[in-house]
C-alpha cells in the first residue's frame, strides 16, 4: 500500500517541528510547533521548496498571527479551541500561482449564502431497514468500497481496506448506515488525543440513499461519541461547490470559519474547501 502522507517530527537546536508532507495533494502541512517560531518557518518553507510542494500550511497560534503576516503567509481560516482551549489559525504559502487562483471562488460564495440563508430543522429518522452503528476492523472491505464508489479521486486512499484499518488502528472512529447488509453511508472522526479535538470527515453517502439526511444523522452520533470521550472541539472542512455537505454542517449548528484555496484533489479535480467549527 503506498501512503501519499509522511509525517516527520523534526527536532534541532530550539524548536521542534511536527510536520507533515502529502505527495498527492502537492502541499506540506505545519501540524505542531514548539520553540524559536523564525526557525520552524525557516525550516518549513525550505522543506516545502524542496519537496516540490505547491502550498504550504500553518495550524499557528494566535501568538505568531502577526508573524505570519510579516513572512508572507495568506490567513485563510480558523477553528476555535483547538489547542486545549486555544484558537488554531490556518495560514498557507504558495509556490505556485495558479495554486492560489480559484475560479470557482464566487460560486462557491454564492453556494455558502444560500446554505447560511437555511432554516434550522431536526433530522428525521431514516425509513425501516436502515440500521446505524459504530463501524469495527470487520467493517473495513465494505468501508473501502463505498469511498471508492463514491469518489473518483480522493486525498488519501480510503478505498484500500488496509488504509482503514491503518485509521481505526490509530484512532479514528467511523459510524456507518447500513441497508440490507451493505454499508451505504459512513463518516469518521480524526481524534486528536493531545489537543482534545476532532476532524469530522470521509463522509460519503451512495447516491441512492441521499434523501433520508443520513448524514446528518452519522455526524450526530459522532458528536455524542466525541463528547463521551472528552472531546469537544470539533470541525470539519467540506468541498465548498458541495451545497448538501455545507448545509449539513450548518444545520447541525457549526459555524463557517474561512475557505482553504485549492487544498486537495477529491472527485475529479483539486478543489477549495470550506471550514466548519462546532464547539
Amino acid at each position: 500500500m503506498d501512503n501519499p502522507l509522511q509525517q516527520k517530527l523534526i527536532k534541532k537546536q530550539g524548536y521542534t517541528l511536527n510536520i507533515t508532507f502529502d505527495r498527492f495533494n502537492r502541499r506540506v502541512r505545519v501540524d505542531d510547533y514548539l520553540g524559536n517560531f523564525n526557525g520552524c518557518m525557516t525550516e518549513a518553507i525550505h522543506l516545502a521548496a524542496d519537496s516540490d510542494a505547491e502550498k504550504l500550511i500553518v495550524k499557528a497560534r494566535h501568538e505568531n498571527f502577526q508573524e505570519l503576516i510579516s513572512r508572507g503567509f495568506l490567513y485563510e481560516g480558523c477553528v476555535d479551541k483547538y489547542f486545549l482551549g486555544s484558537d488554531c489559525f490556518f495560514f498557507a504559502k504558495y509556490f505556485q500561482s495558479n495554486r492560489r487562483s480559484s475560479d470557482k471562488w464566487t460560486e462557491a460564495d454564492n453556494i455558502l449564502d444560500g446554505v447560511l440563508s437555511l432554516p434550522k430543522k431536526a433530522s428525521i429518522a431514516p425509513p425501516q431497514g436502515y440500521q446505524v452503528r459504530k463501524a469495527s476492523e470487520e467493517d473495513v472491505s465494505g468501508l473501502a468500497d463505498l469511498y471508492g464508489h463514491v469518489f473518483k479521486i480522493y486525498p488519501v486512499p480510503m478505498n484500500q481496506p488496509e488504509y482503514v484499518k491503518k485509521c481505526m488502528q490509530s484512532g479514528t472512529v467511523f459510524y456507518i448506515y447500513e441497508y440490507e447488509g451493505h454499508i451505504v453511508s459512513a463518516a469518521s472522526a480524526e481524534v486528536n488525543e493531545t489537543y482534545h479535538n476532532a476532524e469530522i470527515t470521509d463522509c460519503a453517502t451512495l447516491p441512492e440513499h441521499r434523501q433520508f439526511g443520513l448524514m446528518k444523522l452519522l455526524i450526530a452520533k459522532l458528536e455524542e461519541y466525541l463528547a463521551d470521550h472528552q472531546i469537544y472541539c470539533v470541525y470539519s472542512i467540506a468541498r465548498a461547490l458541495s451545497y448538501g455537505m455545507n448545509a449539513v454542517f450548518f444545520q447541525l449548528g457549526y459555524g463557517y470559519r474561512g475557505r482553504l484555496a485549492n487544498n486537495c484533489y477529491i472527485f475529479d479535480k483539486i478543489e477549495d474547501m470550506n471550514l466548519w467549527v462546532k464547539n
